[in-house]
């Protein structure tokens, strides 16, 4: 009994010397980190033509714009996956998401993005309940794995926020508008691309009869610039920033009212929308539509 209590009693003691310890580390860490930065600054010219290379890519410019509707506007902007692309390739950048404590049934965490060479540091701190919402109603979480999924989630977005407020403007926007080439001069026949489009919609729940009336216009009257818009409809929903309803009418198709413009329409304006502040499906084949 008295080893016992011994041993109880030094538990206190040992955990504040680990934290401590933890505590200690982490600071050096971060000298370190600013020390390195210091020492190799980034190289901004060669910096911006690696990010300028990496947008060349499809699978990469596919997801790189987010769009949606709020009160009337359509939102555009930086998907959470090409900010994280972009913080990568700029260098001398600590970013992440990080859980500050839980208590009873919610979490306080934090998102940051940390430029080492200017000390330009930008944080969001959030509040996270343990519950997710479903079309049946909401649940509350117990699960470690869900709860730290749930965190992750939502903070991608802050995380988001906090990169782009770090990295300058001007590398935020040309990115975009690589991306924006890169869908536009892929050799891929447009057909192929239309296609690939309908099938990740349908893994969604999004139907053709709804890409139409969104759009409005036949699928097989999609241009270019329709595909840009849905590849930033599709960016927004995967990351969770909206949900498919929220761009789509559910009926669409439902009826014989149709309300799809017809095929031979002018192609649309190119001007990209208002600028703002992370599943298999059958094949689906565009002639038989």
């Amino acid at each position: 009994m008295a080893n016992e209590m011994m041993m109880n009693n030094a538990n206190p003691l040992k955990t504040n010397a680990q934290t401590q310890a933890l505590m200690q580390r982490a600071s050096q860490e971060v000298q370190a980190a600013v020390f390195m930065a210091k020492q190799f600054p980034r190289d901004e010219d060669a910096a911006y033509n690696r990010i300028m290379r990496a947008t060349m890519r499809r699978r990469l410019a596919e997801g790189a714009f987010y769009e949606y509707a709020k009160g009337g506007t359509n939102i555009f902007g930086p998907s959470i996956r090409l900010a994280e692309v972009i913080a990568q390739h700029w260098g001398n950048l600590e970013t992440g998401v990080k859980e500050i404590e839980r208590r009873d049934g919610e979490s306080t965490a934090e998102a940051y993005a940390w430029d080492l060479e200017t000390n330009t540091r930008v944080t969001k701190q959030f509040t996270v309940k343990h519950q997710r919402e479903t079309k049946n109603g909401s649940y509350a979480l117990t699960d470690s794995r869900e709860i730290y999924e749930l965190i992750a989630n939502q903070g991608a977005r802050r995380q988001r926020a906090c990169i782009l407020a770090v990295i300058p403007s001007y590398v935020v926007e040309d990115a975009i508008e690589c991306c924006q080439h890169t869908l536009q001069a892929d050799g891929t026949p447009l057909k192929d691309k239309i296609e690939d489009a309908v099938n990740k919609f349908a893994a969604i729940g999004v139907t053709v009869p709804m890409l139409e009336e969104y759009a409005q216009r036949a699928v097989s009257a999609f241009t270019e610039q329709t595909l840009n818009r849905l590849w930033g409809v599709y960016s927004s929903i995967h990351d969770g920033m909206s949900g498919p309803w929220d761009h789509f009418n559910k009926n669409a198709g439902q009826n014989n009212n149709s309300n799809v413009a017809p095929q031979n329409m002018p192609p649309e304006n190119t001007a990209p929308p208002q600028p703002a502040e992370n599943m298999q499906s059958g094949q689906i084949d565009i002639n038989s539509l």
